[in-house]
């Protein structure tokens, strides 16, 4: 069974690695990837995240469950948009 605080902090590190992706994704839209490698970067940290979060999402509870899959939803709208924005 997952501790609350071993979701909580996990959520954490998906909230901070959404926050680094994002700042990537902006920063591709207006350099148009000069900067592939911290994009790339970006995006194998939102694909380790969900990775972890499936992992993490066998030993929790309904609640936290819930938690995880509102976070992987997020994870997964943002590598959809960085994947469309990687022509």
């Amino acid at each position: 069974m997952a501790t609350r605080q071993s979701v909580d902090e996990f959520l954490q590190r998906c909230e901070d690695v959404i926050r680094y992706a994002k700042e990537q994704y902006t920063e591709a839209q207006k350099q148009e990837h000069y900067n592939d490698t911290e994009y790339t970067k970006a995006q194998q940290m939102i694909e380790e995240a969900n990775n972890e979060l499936a992992h993490l999402a066998l030993s929790c509870n309904a609640q936290q469950r819930e938690q995880l899959h509102r976070m992987r939803l997020q994870l997964q709208q943002l590598q959809n948009e960085m994947v469309l924005l990687d022509h």
